[in-house]
């Protein structure tokens, strides 16, 4: 897949503790994205912050060491990020999910490298 110029960045903002059917709410954000055929996700999880609830979650203190922030990441075209939202509408996320616009400067898979 070739990406580049102007794209779209998806940032889903979630607790780690988070779950779908049992498993990870990041990690089925991250499946649904690869069933999409999304240029790719990543999961990041932070070491402190809060939320709309104004609980600060934080590695800092062992009682909250659970629940920390996790953010999804993706990015792609534009219209592809937006046909994906209705799948993320599905999960009932709480937490927030954004929208940037991005440049794409660089975006090769390892794939497309080693050819």
């Amino acid at each position: 897949m070739r990406l580049s110029g102007r794209a779209l960045r998806m940032t889903i903002f979630v607790d780690d503790t988070d779950t779908w059917h049992h498993k990870p709410l990041f990690t089925e954000i991250v499946h649904r994205a690869h069933e999409a055929g999304l240029a790719g996700a990543t999961v990041f999880r932070g070491v402190e912050g809060f939320g709309a609830t104004s609980v600060v979650h934080t590695t800092r203190l062992l009682s909250m060491a659970d629940d920390l922030p996790t953010t999804v990441v993706i990015v792609d075209e534009e219209e592809r990020i937006r046909s994906f939202l209705p799948r993320l509408e599905e999960l009932g996320i709480e937490g927030l999910v954004t929208v940037q616009e991005v440049e794409v400067v660089h975006y090769k898979g390892r794939e497309a490298a080693s050819k």
